[in-house]
């Protein structure tokens, strides 16, 4: 019987991990979410908000893993036996399978883009008109979301370091690089400081409650907590590797391209005359309007899109990962097949999810279309109640010696830490899960 993996070094581990994080959470969710709250004020909440709530759940879920060397529900079982502790892992495993049933749909919609900007048909359209075509079309989404599947569950069926790992070097630094052609692109641009300012500059009118709680809620997932996805790649971890530095690489790697985004977006909104609070079209519409005007524009938007595939690729290995390992538990030589099941499975679960812009418009759930039910389900409800319970079971069920053996820091950033994930990361988590049903 095939052994458990492990991963063959400490930086295809922080890519992986980055990865996993550094989404569509990162690209597009947080460009919009800036844009429409201030820019620089909530570029500092969500900072501020990353490294002291953020970073410490992050280290709480590879501490479990990486303390259990197994996937979370195993892990936790072994940790707290006789207790229900491994709920969180169930818990986990559901809302990643619902996920990525819908964040595949968007995966497909990027595929759409990119083959159409291969082909050079972005070029001079109404951009606002093309997004509406696509994400109506049933045939078309419903197979670029089956395409985008087949790409996830093809790197997944080879392992953690035969699939995983090896993608994750090479997709994760050719993300950077393209990231900063792209800002060095942007900035160049006639006028483009007023997006630099815009981004940096803090407007403190901006620095209410509500602005706070938002960039709060996206400090918190944008790290991909809650999910089990950090607990799930900490347990392939060796023992010798030191977690601490590594969760605070993942950490500084999201913040890093969080702002290269913010980079990209902003100074080409500004210089070309756009408002910065276009929204969620900010990607779809608004970006491929910026490259139709400036030169090279046709070039500059192939690789905006490849970047794209290639973040949302990285998410998207992470969900369907933690669904596999658990699925395989100790059998090892079962990874392809589990992989194609489940990810089949996935994909029939996301059919609903697709046609929600077209043939199921109409049918509507609590919160919306089968999309934003979906959406609703993971991001405001299953996602903070589990980070919750990853908090408390690291802060208080996890002995100050377990802790003190897996993450062997200073004592003093040890009881930092403790603090963090018993009491304040907990209470930040309730406030933002009470702010969602209550501001809506």
């Amino acid at each position: 019987m095939k052994q458990r993996e492990q991963w063959t070094s400490k930086i295809g581990f922080i890519l992986a991990a980055a990865g996993s994080a550094i989404g569509l959470g990162a690209i597009w969710k947080f460009p919009y979410m800036a844009g429409t709250n201030g820019g620089s004020v909530f570029v500092f909440l969500f900072i501020l908000s990353t490294l002291a709530i953020g970073l410490p759940i992050l280290l709480a879920e590879f501490v479990i893993g990486r303390r259990g060397q197994h996937d979370a529900v195993t892990s936790l079982k072994l940790l707290a036996p006789g207790g229900k502790w491994h709920w969180i892992g169930w818990m986990g495993l559901v809302s990643s399978f619902i996920l990525l049933s819908f964040y595949s749909v968007v995966g497909g919609w990027i595929l759409s883009y990119l083959a159409r900007a291969l082909m050079f048909r972005l070029d001079n359209t109404d951009y606002g008109e093309l997004f509406g075509a696509v994400i109506t079309n049933p045939f078309e989404v419903l197979i670029a979301q089956a395409a985008f599947m087949f790409l996830t569950i093809w790197i997944v069926q080879g392992g953690v370091k035969g699939g995983i790992e090896r993608a994750s070097r090479w997709m994760m630094p050719l993300l950077f690089i393209f990231f900063i052609v792209l800002a060095i692109r942007s900035l160049t641009l006639e006028g483009a400081m007023e997006g630099v300012r815009f981004l940096f500059v803090p407007d403190w009118s901006f620095l209410t409650g509500k602005t706070f709680l938002l960039a709060l809620g996206q400090a918190f997932f944008s790290l991909s907590v809650g999910v089990t996805a950090m607990m799930t790649y900490a347990s392939y971890l060796p023992k010798e590797e030191r977690l601490g530095q590594s969760a605070l690489n993942v950490t500084i790697l999201n913040i890093f391209i969080s702002l290269l985004a913010g980079l990209v977006i902003f100074p080409a909104v500004f210089a070309l005359g756009h408002s910065p609070e276009e929204g969620p079209g900010l990607v779809f519409v608004i970006l491929p309007a910026i490259f139709n005007e400036i030169p090279l524009g046709s070039v500059f938007m192939i690789i905006f899109f490849i970047l794209m595939l290639f973040a949302t690729l990285t998410s998207s290995i992470a969900m369907l990962e933690i669904v596999v390992s658990t699925g395989i538990r100790k059998r090892y030589d079962m990874r392809r097949p589990m992989s194609w099941i489940f990810g089949i499975l996935i994909f029939l679960v996301g059919i609903p999810s697709a046609l929600s812009f077209g043939k199921l418009a109409g049918v509507q759930l609590p919160g919306g279309t089968f999309f934003d039910f979906a959406d609703i389900l993971t991001s405001r409800i299953g996602m903070p109640i589990n980070a919750l319970l990853v908090s408390l079971f690291a802060g208080y069920v996890l002995t100050k010696s377990e802790t003190a053996d897996e993450l062997r820091m200073n004592p003093a950033l040890h009881a930092l830490w403790k603090i963090l994930v018993r009491y304040i990361a907990p209470a930040a988590i309730i406030v933002i899960f009470l702010a969602y049903f209550i501001n809506g």
